[in-house]
């Protein structure tokens, strides 16, 4: 686990549970390069450029009290102190980290930031995530308190979506391929088989879970979503704010705009492109009614047969929590239904665990429950009463009581015998018992016999809530590990340390407006050494433009990128928005944000 001492002084950071704090790393700030701030500088310039009047209005207000700076890359100690004033945080992490785990930190109100930079060649748009993204995409929206609340509340429904397996499979693949799709000179054959298997496992998939349909909505808002009316709309979706080619294509006819709903969730997303229809939303409570909507029938809301069953088909790690507020952790592989197809008796079939309020019991945690756990559920014979709010006296009349030999009779027909050991209360509730020598049967089925051990039978009449992995995930230890595969940070050879210093000497001259007398000889050196490179002539050609200098090598630089512009198909946009940006610059816009300038 590593993450930075800073961040414990931001109160959402300080909160975090253990099994998150394993995802945080160190941002190493020392460790971008002049050219990766002159990437987001170019970035940051051109989208505000543009969403001055396509985005949500709280865009630039978040930019402004995020104190998100346009000429270089934040660092996280400084969003923390800022975002700190709006109850929230954010840890730097590497890439994408699994869907559950994400969730999580969102519920907790902290923002996670993939603190890699893009590189330079997908300027526009980037496949993976990065601090564009997330520091510049997602932090200035949730200055708005009822949209960051819908951000809070959505992960704290994510966070219980069942998942399964295939899911955890699938965005391991994606991870992967992300991680080529950023790597410069990726070998296309690797990139062919990333491709394929993420494909694959697409079609594999079957039918999705809780999480993949949560997943899409969270899409289709938070990253790509779209705010007003169908024919005016604004952009409010991170993906979309920090992707300077998509925010421009969205908007496009060809984009298809539909009103959102819950039938967003039906449709599927690909990651590593466009989209090719975007879901308008009213306004921001639009948002939480449909996630309320669809959490109506999420199994931590149903629990029952149907949450069971869920539990089941994901065959992952979940819990099913008894109505007394017992909670049973495990991969649950079976569930006994009475003639109403009411659930009576659930199993697991691996290391198991018991919980109450999300705190492992004492005595009861995976190593005890090593082989599984199973117990029935419901009501008992003889008395009307949920079998929980039973007091000692009751237990006492149904000749319940540690030390002695008895029988309880469930009216699914159920018997379980054996000698009472151990009783199990919380607050008030009748939570475990603890048999000796037992039996337990249905019909002619034998549930548990005396050569077995000890049997552990949970109390409730029913179950109330099943969700996505453990109760107690910092006892469990089954929040998913910190990905093996890294992302790759591109090295810095010795041609390249001198591109750097190149863009350096620039950036210096720039922010202290002397030595412009140099950028001929610097824009020369990178001609002879460096001549694929537009981005630093473009940064020469826009300090000549708005200082009238040297008017000779500045006719040279715009002959060049002209030149760039017309032979490379991928590089005619960019160049063409930096020529219109260093106009509307050196014109001194009026209607520039303050911060801009």
């Amino acid at each position: 686990m590593s993450i930075q001492s800073f961040s414990l002084t931001n109160t959402a950071v300080r909160s975090l549970p253990k099994h998150l704090l394993q995802f945080a790393v160190d941002q190493r700030y020392d460790d971008y390069t002049p050219v990766d701030h002159a990437v987001w500088r170019f970035i940051m310039r051109q989208n505000t450029f543009f969403l001055k009047e396509y985005a949500h209005k709280v865009y630039f207000q978040g930019l402004l009290e995020t104190g998100i700076s346009f000429e270089r890359i934040p660092r996280i100690e400084e969003m923390n102190d800022i975002l700190g004033k709006i109850e929230w945080g954010a840890v730097a992490v590497d890439g994408f980290i699994p869907p559950a785990a994400f969730m999580e930190f969102q519920a907790y109100k902290v923002l996670v930031i993939a603190c890699d930079m893009r590189q330079i060649n997908h300027i526009e748009y980037t496949p993976a995530p990065d601090i564009v993204h997330e520091a510049a995409g997602h932090a200035p929206i949730i200055v708005d308190r009822e949209y960051s609340r819908y951000l809070q509340r959505f992960g704290e429904v994510g966070a219980k979506a069942m998942s399964s397996k295939k899911d955890f499979e699938l965005y391991e693949a994606i991870r992967h391929l992300s991680i080529l799709k950023e790597q410069p000179e990726s070998d296309p054959r690797e990139l062919e088989a990333a491709n394929k298997l993420v494909e694959e496992r697409q079609k594999n998939l079957g039918a999705p879970s809780e999480m993949a349909l949560l997943s899409r909505l969270h899409w289709w808002t938070v990253e790509y979503g779209l705010i007003g009316t169908l024919e005016n709309p604004k952009i409010y979706g991170a993906g979309l704010l920090s992707s300077i080619g998509e925010s421009v294509s969205c908007l496009e006819e060809n984009v298809k705009k539909m009103p959102y709903s819950v039938e967003a969730a039906s449709i599927p997303f690909d990651i590593t492109t466009k989209q090719p229809q975007l879901f308008v939303t009213r306004d921001f409570k639009q948002l939480v009614d449909v996630l309320e909507e669809f959490a109506s029938g999420m199994a931590y809301r149903v629990g029952g047969v149907e949450g069971i069953n869920k539990a089941i088909e994901c065959n992952n790690v979940a819990t099913c929590e008894y109505s007394s507020g017992l909670q049973v952790t495990g991969v649950f592989n079976e569930v006994l239904v009475d003639k109403n197809n009411a659930a009576i008796y659930l199993r697991t079939g691996s290391p198991s665990a018991l919980a109450c309020r999300n705190q492992e019991l004492s005595g009861h945690g995976r190593a005890y429950h090593k082989d599984g756990f199973g117990s029935p559920i419901g009501k008992w014979k003889l008395t009307p009463a949920a079998p929980e709010s039973l007091n000692d006296g009751a237990l006492d009349k149904l000749g319940i009581k540690e030390g002695r030999k008895t029988q309880i009779e469930f009216e699914s027909g159920i018997t379980v015998q054996g000698t009472v050991q151990n009783i199990v209360r919380s607050d008030g509730k009748l939570l475990l018992i603890t048999f000796s020598d037992c039996t337990a049967t249905y019909g002619d089925r034998i549930l548990f016999e005396p050569a077995w051990g000890s049997y552990d039978m949970a109390i409730g009449e029913r179950i109330t809530s099943v969700f996505n992995g453990a109760a107690d995930k910092d006892s469990y230890n089954d929040v998913a590990l910190v990905p093996r595969e890294r992302t790759i940070k591109v090295p810095s050879d010795a041609r390249r340390k001198k591109l750097e210093n190149l863009y350096a000497q620039v950036r210096k001259i720039r922010g202290g407006k002397v030595g412009y007398e140099r950028l001929g000889e610097i824009w020369e050196t990178q001609q002879a050494e460096h001549p694929n490179d537009w981005l630093l002539s473009m940064e020469i050609f826009e300090i000549l433009e708005t200082t009238d200098q040297q008017s000779q090598l500045k006719a040279r630089i715009e002959k060049f990128l002209n030149e760039k512009k017309a032979s490379t198909k991928d590089l005619a946009t960019l160049i063409s928005w930096g020529f219109r940006l260093v106009g509307y610059h050196k014109q001194g816009a009026q209607d520039a944000p303050a911060h801009a300038k």
